[in-house]
């Protein structure tokens, strides 16, 4: 059975026994150039908005970007591949010690996913040759008017007669944008109307027809806007054309968003430390905070939401590296670690900060800077409400027609992911089948909260069967997404029971944090039965699927104890 400690990152024991040797040495070397460089260091970086080239350098040196995001088909290396494990252990990482380290690897992954998706052989090798440099890259999607909207995209190509174009127009909100040696640009021709007409080129930020124009926010991160000016895009610069270019914008979407729950992750573990240390510490009314009831149960509910976004995450991991033509059950699980988790950040902060209350403000500590970065996550990469109704599309089929699949191990093997690159047309999600879910649930029939979150589970396909909305009611969005929140709980709750049986988590921990998840699942009918058009039979639907936990003292007991042990566990040194 693990201890608190053992399930969340400590840089202080950290071992990453489970990976190859060149990888294990990467994440020990990343996490001790961050423990060298000190608390006092990382945070003046932040509050001072510095650039981050001393990181960049260290990463150049080390190889680390070309060792992690170099796929074996274009690997120079024996330890490069795209292996979307490592890749998550990066991403908390990162996100520990400061998203703008992660937001500069974010970008990159980006900027690379319509290269290394495209059949240009010179440009692959350019973007392999570039990382071994140690720069980064973006990704010159978003433009200030449209947003991500890429049907309507003002980046215009004029061809030049010669296979090539000059490409004028403006991107915004582009990371990287300051210092990317490839940005990956979508624009489209002026000579061809609808999908056909769509580009995707590379572009050198530092060429004279690239035209910085501004960090739009106030951070280190670089969030750039940038202008091109008859920049001249040969045939060499051309990533993917008509249809494909639009396919490598939403399928580099895929394999991007997926690292925003890990980075999640990340801020939590670190915000957790400090936050249990100090409320441990703290004597109010001649008592430790900690002995105060609601504060025990604040921060135990955080610890369990970590430990279900962590589950949640690595079981996902699994069926990202699985993934194939016949098997695209990543196409749900992805929204969901950028949804759900991210979200899942939110609550466990905010549940600490009323905990701590004005020690969370003070600059001296790493949770000020956790308070306003959480925020960011889920609102980048599509919204909360974008990915929600993306997942929607997925519901039918995942509660009430399962398919028998192969049962998906664990996979930290050093395997390239090469399905990632190959992902091919972006739709077709309505026919996306699943293993069944209950199979999951049926393993912990004996525990309380999972029994009773399971009544939730199958009174929501009893909702889909019958109660679900109707035509005029699908344009409701309002509507849609408290549905599909429910629908959420019930696949997050899925994916934590296989990840717990694989890792052997105890039932304590476990009942600990459906009763939560049993909460929320009420919370979230309520909700609906709230909401303007729902229906007599969804209202009565509602108020029905209304539970209480399975309320045991004895059990919160013990998990707090887990919690009350992080007190101390670690401090980052100054």
């Amino acid at each position: 059975m693990a201890d608190s400690a053992s399930l969340l990152f400590n840089p202080r024991t950290y071992d990453p026994e489970h990976f190859d040797p060149e990888t294990r040495r990467l994440l020990r070397a990343t996490v001790d150039w961050f423990e060298a460089r000190g608390k006092r260091r990382l945070i003046e970086d932040y509050r001072s908005r510095a650039w981050l080239g001393d990181f960049l350098g260290f990463a150049a040196k080390e190889g680390l970007f070309a060792t992690f995001l170099t796929p074996a088909s274009g690997a120079k290396e024996q330890d490069q591949r795209w292996d979307t494990a490592r890749i998550a252990a990066l991403n908390e990482i990162f996100g520990f010690f400061g998203l703008d380290y992660w937001y500069a690897w974010q970008v990159t992954i980006l900027g690379l996913g319509p290269v290394w998706q495209s059949d240009n052989a010179d440009a692959r090798a350019r973007a392999a040759e570039l990382l071994a440099q140690g720069e980064v890259f973006a990704f010159g999607l978003s433009e200030k008017t449209h947003g991500a909207d890429i049907y309507s995209t003002d980046m215009l190509l004029e061809p030049t007669g010669d296979g090539g174009f000059l490409a004028s127009g403006s991107k915004y909100y582009i990371g990287n944008g300051n210092a990317a040696g490839l940005v990956s640009v979508f624009g489209r021709r002026t000579d061809v109307e609808g999908p056909d007409g769509y580009v995707f080129f590379a572009a050198d930020s530092r060429h004279e027809a690239y035209q910085l124009v501004k960090n739009v926010v106030d951070s280190s991160k670089y969030v750039s806007e940038f202008r091109l000016a008859d920049y001249p895009v040969a045939p060499a610069d051309i990533l993917h054309t008509g249809r494909a270019a639009f396919d490598a914008a939403l399928n580099t979407v895929n394999v991007g968003k997926f690292n925003l729950c890990t980075a999640s992750i990340g801020i939590c573990e670190h915000a957790m430390y400090e936050a249990v240390t100090h409320a441990s510490n703290r004597i109010l009314y001649g008592r430790p905070v900690t002995a105060f009831p609601h504060v025990r149960r604040e921060l135990t509910d955080a610890y369990v939401r970590l430990v279900g976004m962590k589950l949640f995450s690595d079981r996902a991991v699994d069926y990202f590296r699985s993934a194939g033509p016949d098997d695209r059950r990543y196409l749900l699980f992805n929204p969901m670690t950028k949804m759900k988790v991210t979200t899942e950040g939110e609550k466990v902060i905010d549940l600490m900060w009323d905990v701590i209350a004005a020690k969370g403000f003070e600059k001296d500590n790493y949770f000020a800077q956790a308070a306003i970065e959480i925020r960011g996550l889920p609102k980048l990469e599509g919204t909360v409400h974008v990915n929600l109704a993306l997942i929607l599309k997925f519901m039918h089929n995942h509660l009430l027609n399962p398919v028998d699949y192969p049962a998906v191990p664990t996979r930290l093997d050093a395997a390239d992911d090469a399905f990632l690159f190959q992902q091919g047309p972006a739709r077709g999600l309505g026919s996306v089948r699943f293993h069944d879910w209950r199979t999951a649930f049926d393993a912990y029939a004996e525990v309380p909260n999972v029994a009773r979150f399971r009544e939730q589970a199958d009174a929501l396909c009893t909702f889909v069967e019958t109660a679900a909305p109707d035509e005029e009611q699908s344009r409701d969005l309002d509507l849609l997404l408290a549905v599909g929140q429910l629908f959420a709980l019930v696949v997050h709750g899925q994916l934590i029971l296989e990840q717990a049986r694989l890792t052997g988590l105890d039932e304590d921990l476990l009942d600990e944090l459906f009763a939560v998840l049993v909460r929320d699942f009420s919370a979230h009918a309520v909700e609906l039965h709230g909401k303007d058009s729902a229906t007599g039979d969804q209202q009565n639907w509602a108020l029905g699927a209304v539970r209480r936990p399975v309320v045991d003292a004895a059990r919160s007991a013990r998990i707090w104890e887990r919690v009350e042990a992080l007190s101390g566990a670690y401090e980052m040194g100054q």
